[in-house]
């Protein structure tokens, strides 16, 4: 009887060792593997701000409202590539050429001119080429960008408006973000409820978010 005592006992002590063990590896395992998820949300936020970027500046500063929208102009957009033969001189320079100046001298085609500026080599051409391929490589899925990497195929929150700034100034603003809720889907939902928690009482995101409705931040992430 008493070795069967001792053997409950000892194995009761396991069974308490193992929950310890357990509550204190949990929040590590958590912690671990929010980074890794958290990294490529990150990373596919950046994507979508860089996307933007290039919209923007090809869309007298509005920024795309969809991100359907904004992924078709990645795959179809063009950016300008300018090829550079030739440099300035220091004594160039000094007589008051630039980069702009010089280039309109060559495309004028007036060989005087060109000549007597000593632009003979000087060479600025603009091609338009691919902006998927320029700005996010060859194998870059134009068609991931609006997915929430880990969420199980939910999309990006993107909203754009405007505001006034000091000034009296009318900017557009844009903020896309990804919730814990989305990100973090099946992993443990007590440490989920502790983040948004903390978010809402701190008045802050739940998640990872660039841009703001309510301020120009030149779209920073809040991570940054």
């Amino acid at each position: 009887m008493k070795t069967a005592i001792n053997v409950i006992l000892g194995l009761c002590a396991l069974g308490l060792l193992y929950i310890c063990y357990g509550s204190i590896m949990e929040p590590i395992h958590f912690n671990e593997e929010k980074a890794v998820r958290e990294a490529a949300v990150r990373e596919r936020l950046i994507h979508i701000r860089e996307a933007q970027d290039q919209y923007r500046q090809q869309h007298e500063g509005q920024f795309c409202d969809t991100l359907s929208k904004l992924v078709e102009f990645v795959k179809t957009g063009k950016v300008p590539f300018v090829n550079k033969i030739g440099d300035l001189t220091d004594a160039q320079m000094e007589k008051g050429l630039t980069e702009a100046k010089a280039a309109a001298i060559v495309n004028s085609g007036n060989a005087a001119a060109i000549a007597a500026n000593g632009l003979e080599n000087f060479r600025r051409d603009t091609t338009w080429v691919s902006l998927a391929d320029t700005i996010f490589g060859k194998d870059f899925v134009a068609d991931s960008l609006e997915y929430i990497p880990y969420s199980g195929g939910e999309k990006f929150e993107l909203v754009t408006g405007f505001i006034k700034n000091k000034s009296g100034t009318i900017m557009n603003v844009m903020e896309c973000g990804a919730k814990y809720d989305a990100y973090l889907k099946g992993m443990n939902a007590r440490e989920i409820y502790n983040l948004n928690d903390l978010a809402d009482k701190t008045s802050r995101y739940p998640g990872l978010k660039i841009g703001d409705l309510y301020s120009n931040n030149n779209n920073a992430g809040n991570w940054e």
